[in-house]
């Protein structure tokens, strides 16, 4: 199979330009494509990791894959499904961020022997000539037909409306794609299905300006069954990076997907057969566990490595067999002298980042859902003092899904 029969058999493909050449396009091979990330964190997440195998599977099958950096374009922010205009952020942070997120990249793409290139828009529009830059690019774009995508109009009818700054966003990812098809020989670039405007703008340049054939390609977008977008969590994203989101919470998050969006996250987000992801798939009652275990393992394997999968994995099943946990779930140290006077279970709660907010805690507490060392919490107003803990160690369980063991230190 080619890399397109790939991306559409498992998938991906939402929405795509010039369908019958690209289809040809592919079927020759060794396609130069590109897949733009924007620095917006030092960590890729889950809403990143889509696009990543998209390119994995891309480059298995023979293509070459360009890893854009944004760290030109962070500086103006990406308006595309945001109501409100991104924080600013200074260049020393954008560099750091784009830094740490070339570090992770090498896990999943091979960059031996020239096999992939990571380029960084910083190198051509950090320093481009205003002047030159709208009489050469600029006279390329209509006002009109950029205020009819739908990334700005969403953000005309607000209240703050649209910068101007982030109105410059969509002609400096259009002049991306020009830069690489000439630096690189890139002819198609590849995204989420909110970038859909944004890439026709590249497309359309090149075809103009240099007359050239250029394709664009989205995929759709990580979502369950009822259109969220997933990748969140109580405690915010869940990152790639083991010191933002642990390997077991990593487990855990896909370990407790929807029946519904099993087959579905499989098939985008694992290397597993189609077959075997149809078979999975299909299970029903209390077999579709079996399926989520195979999930939250194969995809912990591909972000953390066999041996964190395997932990996990078995810290899962101790957890809910109730066997020895010490130090295979997250875990936080604190001072003996924090519980000197007694800690409140609130304070606690918060602390450790099991929930968010206190009034969450109280909610929690009064509903009978926090266990300390497997023993229920039912009072809001209860003191966590030394005596509390086990040999030094309090597993805190909120809900059936949630641990996090506290040791004293």
């Amino acid at each position: 199979m080619n890399a397109f029969e790939v991306l559409q058999e498992r998938g991906f493909i939402e929405q795509l330009t010039h369908e019958q050449e690209v289809k040809e396009l592919f079927a020759k091979g060794g396609v130069s494509f590109y897949i733009g990330i924007d620095p917006t964190a030092d960590s890729l997440h889950v809403g990143h990791f889509l696009t990543v195998m998209a390119m994995a599977h891309m480059q298995r099958c023979g293509n070459h894959p360009i890893c854009l950096m944004g760290g030109g374009t962070a500086m103006v922010g990406d308006p595309s499904g945001k109501t409100d205009m991104r924080s600013m952020m200074t260049v020393e942070t954008i560099d750091n961020n784009v830094a740490c997120i070339k570090k992770q990249l090498s896990r999943f793409i091979n960059f031996e022997d020239g096999s992939a290139t990571i380029v960084n828009n910083a190198d051509w529009l950090r320093n481009l000539n205003y002047i030159e830059f709208l009489r050469d690019i600029g006279t390329h774009f209509t006002v009109n037909r950029m205020l009819a995508a739908d990334c700005f109009k969403s953000r005309m009818d607000k209240e703050m409306g649209l910068s101007f700054l982030e109105f410059n966003y969509m002609i400096m990812q259009g002049y991306d794609f020009y830069e690489l098809y000439k630096r690189h020989n890139c002819v198609m670039e590849l995204g989420g299905n909110d970038q859909w405007s944004n890439i026709i703008a590249g497309v359309e340049l090149i075809r103009r300006k240099l007359g050239k054939p250029a394709y664009g390609m989205t995929f759709k977008l990580l979502t369950n069954s009822e259109g969220v977008k997933m990748g969140k969590t109580v405690g915010g994203a869940v990152w790639l990076d083991p010191e933002k989101t642990s390997p077991y919470d990593f487990y855990q998050y896909w370990r407790n997907v929807g029946d519904k969006d099993v087959e579905n996250c499989l098939g985008l987000l694992t290397f597993l057969p189609m077959d075997e992801v149809r078979r999975l798939g299909a299970l029903e009652g209390s077999e579709i566990n079996k399926a989520k275990e195979v999930l939250a393992f194969e995809l912990t394997k591909i972000v953390h490595g066999e041996e964190e999968a395997t932990k996990a994995q078995e810290a899962a099943k101790a957890l809910f067999g109730k066997g020895v946990v010490a130090g295979s779930v997250p875990s936080t140290e604190m001072d003996k002298a924090d519980f000197a006077e007694g800690m409140d279970i609130l304070t606690l709660l918060t602390t450790i980042g099991v929930v968010p907010s206190r009034s969450e805690a109280r909610r929690a507490v009064q509903q009978g859902g926090v266990k300390l060392n497997e023993e229920p919490a039912k009072d809001v107003e209860m003191k966590i003092t030394e005596a509390t803990f086990k040999d030094g160690t309090l597993l805190v369980q909120k809900g059936k899904k949630v641990f996090h063991n506290v040791v004293l230190k």
